[in-house]
């Protein structure tokens, strides 16, 4: 009876099954998660060598001209390391780890997901899956109300493959993408931010789309040079001093593009 305990536990039947307990499910990036993890043993004792937590997202990348949803890891967390769980006992013990400062926000149909599971020498590895409310960075969440300030609406958020501006180990980033309502309406197609914070402050890359005008502005339209792609930075002390600010600092840096 026992090899034939050991053989389904290694198939995943009878075996430990992990949960991850969160004492909150609206997390702003940045931030700390903090949770119980619960490891209930199965059929046979066994070995578990590492539990571990991925932070998860999806983003878009297009093969051979068609767009795929693929999940994208955006960090991974070792709980716990090696143990012997013996069979039917059940090991809790608290958890907390930080949240990656660019974690996608949950915005639109962005999902984000700690998926907890645990290594477990010659059998499937358990894991679960629990989904979470990201909200904006701080230093991210003043520029994005300095934007709507300035008279931008947000029309679209995704996560999209772009290895060339992606950071902190990911091969995806979050895009952010506004239309002009008031101030540059008769200038802006679009307006698109991808935003790098940090604990010191946050780095913009802005793709600012300018409207074609004429026939020579159509041609420059269809070469792509009528966009400007360009960096700006606010450090801690400049978001410290409010929307207002911001937003007077990026509508004269927008002004020169335009």
């Amino acid at each position: 009876m026992s090899l034939f305990k050991r053989m389904f536990a290694s198939m995943g039947v009878g075996s430990a099954k992990v949960d991850l307990m969160l004492y909150q499910d609206t997390i702003q990036a940045g931030g700390m998660v903090n949770g119980v993890v619960r490891i209930a043993g199965g059929q046979v004792a066994q070995q578990i060598d590492d539990v571990y937590a991925y932070v998860m997202t999806k983003y878009i990348r297009e093969r051979n001209d068609a767009k795929m949803l693929e999940n994208g890891v955006v960090a991974k967390f070792l709980l716990a390391g090696k143990f012997n769980l013996e069979a039917r006992q059940v090991h809790e013990f608290p958890v907390s780890f930080q949240l990656p400062a660019i974690t996608p926000a949950t915005m639109e149909r962005t999902p984000v997901w700690i998926q907890t599971g645990l290594d477990i020498n010659n059998a499937i590895d358990p894991t679960d899956q629990d989904y979470i409310k990201v909200l904006p960075h701080p230093h991210s969440s003043v520029v994005l109300q300095a934007v709507n300030r300035l008279g931008f609406r947000l029309r679209e958020v995704s996560c999209e493959y772009a290895p060339r501006y992606a950071r902190g180990g990911m091969s995806f980033v979050q895009e952010f993408e506004f239309v002009p309502t008031t101030n540059y309406r008769n200038q802006l197609d679009e307006l698109e931010i991808i935003f790098y914070p940090d604990e010191r402050g946050v780095e913009l890359l802005l793709q600012i789309d300018r409207k074609s005008r004429g026939f020579f502005g159509a041609l420059a339209e269809a070469m792509d040079v009528d966009e400007s792609f360009v960096h700006v930075r606010f450090e801690q002390q400049h978001l410290a001093q409010g929307v207002d600010y911001i937003a007077s600092e990026l509508n004269n840096f927008i002004f020169r593009y335009v």
